[in-house]
């Protein structure tokens, strides 16, 4: 079970800076996918996407923005940390 102080609201998740382990910034959350039936998140969808980012076969949404694999995400606090090896 989860912990009430365990839990992140989207809302707070919105606008924060992705970076992987080593501190490579990726962009900034623009959005978050998920399925609605189950609740489960799919995507973290990238604004502000930086070069590094593009350096990964990463999916696009229609509006051309990257959408990173959600299971890539190991921590979420100042920053939304992923890692690439789970991305790849």
């Amino acid at each position: 079970m989860v912990e009430k102080s365990d839990r992140v609201f989207s809302k707070n998740i919105l606008g924060k800076t992705v970076v992987s382990k080593a501190g490579k910034k990726f962009g900034e959350v623009g959005d978050i996918i998920f399925e609605t039936r189950t609740g489960e998140l799919i995507y973290v969808v990238l604004k502000n996407s930086t070069s590094y980012a593009s350096q990964f076969e990463l999916e696009k949404d229609a509006n051309g923005n990257f959408q990173v694999p959600f299971n890539a995400v190991i921590a979420v606090g100042d920053f939304v940390v992923v890692a690439e090896e789970d991305i790849i």
